[in-house]
């Protein structure tokens, strides 16, 4: 597990993240929401060792993260950034297969293992149709399976997802949180994943922490923070919340 003691960070003596504490379990989906500049990603580059802390401590399974080598601990943890490398001239077995690196090194050759996690994640995902194609002719919700199944070929227990549904239409944004969803459930994986639409992370999430100015404003299920009061303090309007047909979890909407 992660465990948040009081991580402060800042640039050029601006605080974009004020003294946040949390505790993030493997097995559960925790959606970070609120407004853009609320320090979402901010908490999740942290997380992922890709900015260093500028206060207080990150441990993960109760080692504090300066002591984890970058290998050893990509063995553990995946991140996908919100603006992902090119991989133009790549197939997307050629993409998952980069999900290796943790284990063998760039240069190494793939074992029989290697092979076998590979194979695993593309089953898991479901690209098997379109894994031997140039990943730059697939599309965005193809791209997005392929480069989850990297971080499922990493084999890592945590997954750091950074605003994966940029840029995605409605199907696919609800294709790849369900794939998620999944992959959870089914591989006991922890998931941090940003998150613009308050009703996508209420529908596929199990906790929902909600930063505001870079201060953590309220935590908790979704029913918990589904609540039009909890929400205006959020995103700064009226909110009203309806329930969903089906008894599912309810919807937000702006007055």
């Amino acid at each position: 597990m992660f465990d948040v003691l009081n991580a402060r960070f800042t640039v050029a003596g601006k605080p974009l993240l004020h003294s946040i504490s949390h505790t993030f379990e493997q097995g559960k989906v925790v959606g970070l929401i609120g407004h853009n500049g609320s320090g979402k990603s901010t908490l999740i580059k942290l997380l992922a060792q890709q900015n260093a802390l500028s206060g207080g401590d990150i441990l993960f399974d109760q080692r504090p993260l300066a002591q984890w080598g970058h290998r050893e601990f990509a063995r553990q943890v995946a991140y996908l950034p919100q603006h992902l490398p090119s991989a133009d001239n790549l197939t997307a077995r050629e993409l998952i297969g980069f999900g290796r690196y943790p284990w063998h090194g760039l240069l190494g050759r793939h074992t029989q293992k290697d092979r076998d996690a590979i194979e695993r994640a593309i089953a898991l995902t479901h690209t098997h149709a379109f894994a031997d194609r140039m990943v730059d002719t697939l599309s965005g919700g193809e791209r997005q399976r392929v480069w989850l199944a990297m971080l499922l070929a990493q084999g890592s227990r945590f997954l750091l997802l950074d605003e994966p549904l940029a840029a995605l239409d409605i199907a696919h944004q609800i294709e790849v949180l369900a794939l998620t969803r999944k992959l959870c459930d089914e591989l006991d994986l922890g998931v941090i994943i940003v998150l613009h639409d308050i009703n996508m992370a209420a529908r596929y999430c199990d906790e929902l922490l909600a930063l505001h100015s870079g201060r953590l404003l309220a935590h908790g299920t979704p029913d918990e923070l589904m609540d039009a009061q909890t929400l205006e303090a959020i995103y700064g309007l009226p909110m009203q919340v309806i329930d969903r047909p089906g008894g599912r979890s309810p919807i937000a909407v702006a007055h």
